[in-house]
């Protein structure tokens, strides 16, 4: 296909859960859906039924288990997003400088909250900026001008003197932070398993918590109150188990709160959404876990109880929309993905799209 090529997408296009059209055109590498008065002789035509390109809010390009890869990994870690359709990420945190990738108009669109700030040895080794409180407030102010309007905080990890989870910041210092942030024009998110911080860091003013295991029927409210937005991550929580079995001999308390943690992620996450806070789809990729997993995590959202339609918009049109990024309107890149069958019917189709459209172009 060439770069000037117009391409005719027909079927069913879902620009929004109810709003179903029959066809659009891609001209210029943009949504159109205005016919082209004379279309090209290389029109290139795709059918079926059209998303707007799939997000994962939760993943980190550049990283993997030990910290910072090269450029040849982080370019594969891209393109297996790619392949399944997710072309919007939210990198939440990343050592790496992957700014090369925005002029690489074959691969995913990044949202980079810069790289995780944590406290003194609460983190995994080479992950973070590891710090203490008095200098929180200037490395928020540092990512914030680095990222792409978010910052990243540890929220907590396991604390090796108590032998279990536990809160890395005092309030003061995360109320000063997250007030800075703000100042900058960036919202900021923290990664949360625990029930410990939660309060605090939405009263201070947190945007979005990650994972969210450790809400409560005491947190739930506070978060719809104050609509922070969670991403639970599910395929990440379902490694709690062998965490826990590997930390057992060392920190039993530890490992005891983990598995109450993922024995109960279902009903933590099915309560949220019934409370009405935000959930979008996170798969937490490019730690442990491999890339290309925006639509098991979508089948996780529907096996914990929130319905298809849902869970599909926390992928699609409410998270672009959550993210500030345009979906398939008038005039916006496009950014697509076309499969067999309905996905609102089953969620299932999105494990294996017919095309994907990246920058306009028939990419996979």
């Amino acid at each position: 296909m060439s770069d000037h090529a117009v391409l005719h997408v027909k079927g069913r296009v879902l620009v929004g859960p109810e709003d179903v059209r029959d066809e659009l055109w891609v001209v210029g590498g943009k949504v159109t859906y205005d016919r082209p008065l004379a279309p090209a002789a290389g029109t290139v035509t795709v059918e079926g039924w059209v998303l707007p390109g799939l997000v994962d809010a939760h993943c980190h390009v550049g990283l993997d288990a030990h910290g910072p890869v090269d450029a040849a990994t982080a370019e594969k870690q891209a393109l297996t997003d790619r392949e399944i359709g997710a072309l919007l990420l939210r990198d939440a945190g990343s050592p790496s400088d992957t700014r090369w990738i925005d002029d690489r108009e074959d691969l995913p669109k990044i949202i980079r909250a810069g790289r995780h700030i944590a406290r003194t040895r609460r983190y995994i080794r080479n992950y973070a900026h590891e710090i203490e409180p008095e200098d929180l407030v200037a490395y928020v102010a540092q990512e914030a001008r680095r990222g792409d309007g978010w910052v990243k905080l540890v929220g907590d990890w396991i604390d090796r003197e108590a032998g279990d989870l536990a809160a890395c910041w005092p309030r003061d210092a995360v109320e000063a932070a997250i007030a800075e942030a703000h100042r900058l024009g960036a919202r900021v998110t923290a990664h949360c398993f625990a029930e410990d911080s939660l309060r605090d860091l939405v009263e201070a003013g947190i945007d979005c918590v990650e994972h969210a295991t450790g809400l409560t029927e005491d947190t739930i409210p506070l978060f719809a109150e104050r609509g922070v937005a969670i991403v639970p991550t599910l395929v990440n929580i379902a490694t709690f188990p062998d965490l826990a079995a590997g930390g057992e001999k060392k920190f039993p308390r530890w490992s005891a709160h983990m598995r109450r943690l993922h024995d109960r992620r279902y009903d933590t996450v099915r309560a949220a959404y019934d409370a009405g806070i935000p959930v979008f789809v996170g798969t937490d990729a490019g730690g442990s876990l491999p890339h290309g997993l925006v639509a098991a995590e979508v089948a996780e959202l529907t096996r914990a109880g929130i319905p298809s339609l849902a869970a599909l918009s926390a992928t699609t049109w409410a998270a672009r929309d959550w993210l500030g990024r345009p979906g398939l309107s008038e005039g916006a890149p496009a950014d697509l993905v076309v499969y067999e069958a309905d996905p609102r019917q089953d969620v299932r189709v999105l494990a294996a799209p017919r095309r994907v459209v990246l920058n306009g172009k028939v990419v996979g």
